[in-house]
C-alpha cells in the first residue's frame, strides 16, 4: 500500500511520556498529517495500529512493557506495509542496530528539532530510510562488516547448505534494478537517482517496487539491508 498524499498520511504516535507524545502529535497535525491516534505502551500501540492502519508509526524505543524493536516486529507482522520511524534519546550503536534489524525504516534522536521530526516523518512516509546525521554511517558500516564476515576467502558463503540442498534460487534482478538498488544502498533519494540515471522519479519508484516484490521485502530499509548483506554496493 503506497502512502497517501501528504495531507492524508496517517501517523500513530507512541511514547510513554504524555507531554512529549501530545506535543509531537500536535506538531504533526499542524504540519498537515493526520494523527491516527496516540499510545503510551507497546501493547496499546499494536491494538490501535490494527484498528487504524496508519501509514507511519512514530515509535519510542523504550516503552514500559515491550522494547521498541519487539513492537516493531509485531507491527510489521500485522501490517507489512506500515513504516516505523524509531525515536529515542539513545544514539548507542546496539540500540540503532536492533531497531533497523527489527525492520524500522529509520532512527531519529529525540534531540531533533520539530522541523527535523516533521521532515523525517514525511520522508519515512515517502519510503525513504531516515537517520539522525551520523547514525546512517554506523548502520552502513555494521552491515558491511557483517557481509564481509559472512563470506569465505573466495567470496562464497562461509556457511550454508550444499549445492544439492534444493534451496530456492536467488531472485534475478535486471541490470537496471541492480543499478538502482546500488544507489538506494548509498542513501540516494528517488529524485537523486532519477537525475543521475536520466529517468523520472516515478520510473525509479516502479523499479524499486518491482525489486521489493521480487525479494519479498516490505520497505526501503529492508532493501538497503539486503543490498549491504549481498554486497551490492
Amino acid at each position: 500500500m503506497s502512502p497517501s498524499p501528504e495531507n492524508q498520511v496517517s501517523v500513530l504516535v507512541v511514547d510513554d511520556h504524555p507531554i512529549w507524545r501530545d506535543a509531537a502529535a500536535r506538531s504533526l497535525t499542524e504540519a498537515g498529517f493526520r494523527v491516527a491516534g496516540t499510545a503510551g505502551s507497546g501493547a496499546q500501540a499494536l491494538r490501535i495500529a490494527a484498528a487504524t492502519r496508519p501509514d507511519v508509526v512514530l515509535l519510542d524505543l523504550n516503552l514500559p512493557d515491550y522494547p521498541g524493536a519487539e513492537v516493531t516486529r509485531g507491527l510489521l507482522a500485522a501490517l507489512p506495509s506500515v513504516r516505523v520511524l524509531m525515536l529515542s534519546a539513545s544514539g548507542e550503536r546496539q540500540d540503532v542496530l536492533d531497531a533497523v534489524t527489527a525492520g524500522a525504516s529509520g532512527y531519529l534522536l529525540k534531540s531533533a528539532e520539530v522541523r527535523d521530526l516533521v521532515d523525517a516523518v514525511r520522508a519515512t512516509a515517502a519510503g525513504h530510510a531516515v537517520f539522525t546525521p551520523g547514525l546512517a554511517g554506523l548502520v552502513l558500516g555494521e552491515y558491511r562488516r557483517l557481509a564481509q564476515s559472512a563470506t569465505g576467502p573466495t567470496g562464497g558463503a562461509a556457511t550454508g547448505g550444499s549445492a544439492a540442498g534444493g534451496s530456492a534460487p536467488a531472485p534475478q534482478l535486471t541490470e537496471r534494478e541492480t543499478e538502482i538498488l546500488r544507489l538506494v544502498a548509498k542513501g540516494l533519494t528517488y529524485p537523486q537517482i532519477a537525475e543521475r540515471l536520466t529517468l523520472s522519479p516515478r520510473t525509479v519508484q516502479n523499479h524499486v517496487q518491482n525489486t521489493l516484490s521480487k525479494l519479498q521485502l516490505h520497505n526501503k530499509a529492508q532493501l538497503v539491508r539486503y543490498a549491504l548483506e549481498s554486497g551490492v554496493d
